[in-house]
């Protein structure tokens, strides 16, 4: 079976973000590169769907490694998406993520390369609301292999 290069897998935000996010700063237009500086800025439109691209920049608070703990995630909407939660301190919010995607990508660069992910969303729902509790009943249903057996 060959998956096309660019395809873009759904992933639950619990399973790929089990502690959450947190998005620092806001959000932002992507826009295309512009060689004359005198130009307007051209806002990039995903391929796929359609839609305008925003970035935010996140940090993942269960990644060990410093440089991967933070990343951008794309958004693609024809508004920019608003976060429904508030500052835990200033300019950083807990998030979640709605109708995220992930496509696999080659970072680094010579022999330092490894697997890297670009992520896209739609949006933003409320922290909280799922983030953590399908991993914890998943968990709590491997620890108890006997109920399977008296039923």
């Amino acid at each position: 079976m060959a998956i096309p290069k660019g395809h873009r897998f759904e992933v639950p935000f619990d399973v790929a973000f089990p502690k959450g996010l947190v998005l620092v700063g806001e959000l932002a237009p992507d826009n295309e590169y512009q060689e004359n500086p005198n130009k307007p800025a051209r806002q990039k439109v995903d391929v796929v769907t359609g839609k305008r691209q925003w970035v935010g920049t996140v940090t993942d608070p269960d990644e060990t490694k410093a440089k991967r703990a933070s990343f951008q995630v794309t958004f693609l909407a024809d508004v920019q998406p608003v976060p429904v939660t508030g500052e835990v301190l200033p300019g950083m919010r807990p998030v979640e993520l709605d109708g995220l995607t992930v496509e696999p990508r080659v970072s680094g660069s010579g022999e330092f390369k490894y697997q890297g992910w670009l992520f896209r969303a739609t949006g933003f729902k409320a922290a909280g609301s799922g983030a953590g509790k399908a991993s914890a009943g998943k968990a709590v249903e491997s620890k108890s292999p006997e109920q399977g057996k008296a039923a």
